[in-house]
């Protein structure tokens, strides 16, 4: 798929709501930029779907970006044809804020067609943000190899799953989503929820990672508060964070080794 002289082409896609993403765009591109052969052009949203199609590598880091029906073609035609998608966090969701006046809950539409399943999963809910553990689901991955469960403090998502997945990461959850809902998890049966997995799409693959969390005093304004009055940066403070992610990158990058 690279280029003359083994180029690469990535795009990069961080946009949304709700999230710092000045932040984290700074973070993915100095980490992309570390690889000499890889040169990336960086959208907000999907609309460039001919910059999609002719890229080796899709990264995104993004919060209700809602691909139309066009777009979702494209993504689903890119893994299909071999590109390597490496999604972070709220790549998945499709979010809907409750109107003035009315309970606040937040709703989570199924608007990303044949996408969702070619992520493997759509967002339903998380519980507030709070120190959780992440547990190895397969220790002898290469893209967790050597690391031990850690701690985070970070968004817990509960999403629907669109199996066959190759969980690598997970944690546990039983209880309420608060604020939203769907993301309800009542039975100890249905706790486990994946943090980490793989999955192959026709001759391409899809690595999600729903850790990455990151928020700056000015980014919900939207809902009623014009200053947090504190800065989150989840995960990314998180060493084990910042290891499986770069692996995740290279593998995105270069593919299975």
């Amino acid at each position: 798929m690279a280029g003359p002289a083994g180029r690469i082409d990535a795009v990069l896609v961080c946009g949304g709501r709700w999230h710092d993403f000045d932040f984290a765009r700074l973070q993915l591109l100095e980490r992309l930029g570390r690889h000499e052969r890889v040169r990336t052009r960086v959208f907000e949203d999907y609309a460039r779907t001919d910059a999609i199609g002719s890229a080796d590598v899709l990264v995104t880091y993004t919060c209700d970006r809602r691909p139309s029906a066009e777009q979702q073609q494209a993504l689903v035609d890119f893994v299909a044809r071999g590109g390597r998608w490496l999604a972070l966090h709220g790549t998945n969701s499709a979010i809907d804020a409750p109107a003035p006046g009315t309970p606040r809950l937040f709703t989570t539409p199924r608007v990303l067609g044949e996408v969702a399943t070619v992520l493997g999963s759509q967002f339903l809910g998380h519980p507030p943000i709070a120190p959780y553990q992440v547990e190895i689901t397969q220790a002898d991955h290469p893209l967790v190899v050597g690391i031990d469960p850690f701690e985070v403090s970070d968004e817990l998502y509960v999403s629907e799953l669109h199996p066959p997945l190759d969980v690598l990461l997970h944690t546990r959850y039983r209880g309420p989503a608060r604020g939203f809902t769907e993301g309800h998890v009542a039975d100890s049966a249905d706790d486990v929820q994946p943090v980490l997995y793989l999955r192959r799409h026709g001759d391409g693959e899809v690595c999600y990672f729903t850790l990455g969390h990151c928020r700056g005093r000015f980014d919900v304004q939207d809902l009623g508060v014009d200053d947090l009055g504190r800065t989150d940066r989840g995960s990314w403070t998180a060493p084990e964070f910042a290891t499986v992610l770069d692996r995740c990158l290279s593998r995105a990058i270069y593919g299975a080794r």
